[in-house]
């Protein structure tokens, strides 16, 4: 932490300083005394969570741990390159001789792929509508939706 116990006694003479001067004309001396006596215990202990959270902030960078150290290197970058592909896609773009016995499984198993692949067009259902209604019908339903 950061300084001494110095520090929170100055604090707590600090909350005896102010517990007098708030206090001393309105009550008797022994209560100012006993006020100023809670007064320092309180603000003494909290001088130790003050010290600890300046403790916290003002952290040098050269005290960190070495799990800290290689937390911060593993969370610090991202690899965004992708792998090259190109043999890969120039071997897909060959033309395939029809005599090898390769290019058979591979005819074979592309033809498989692509009748899996195969378009098929969405078939939304059909709202059921009446070609036939009156207009004295609608008007009733638009009087019944409007509110009127």
């Amino acid at each position: 932490m950061v300084g001494s116990w110095r520090w929170n006694a100055v604090f707590g003479l600090l909350g005896v300083i102010l517990t007098i001067m708030f206090s001393f004309q309105s009550n008797l001396p022994e209560i100012v005394a006993i006020r100023s006596g809670y007064a320092f215990i309180s603000f003494f202990v909290v001088a130790y969570g003050v010290r600890a959270i300046f403790t916290q902030i003002f952290k040098p960078p050269a005290l960190t741990t070495a799990e800290e150290q290689a937390e911060a290197s593993h969370s610090g970058t991202v690899d965004l390159v992708t792998p090259d592909e190109t043999d890969e896609l120039n071997e897909m773009l060959k033309p395939q001789s029809p005599g090898s016995s390769e290019s058979k499984t591979e005819e074979t198993n592309h033809s498989a792929i692509s009748e899996r692949a195969e378009f098929k067009p969405l078939n939304p259902p059909q709202f059921a509508t009446s070609k036939n209604s009156e207009p004295e019908e609608l008007a009733k339903a638009i009087r019944h939706l409007t509110g009127e």
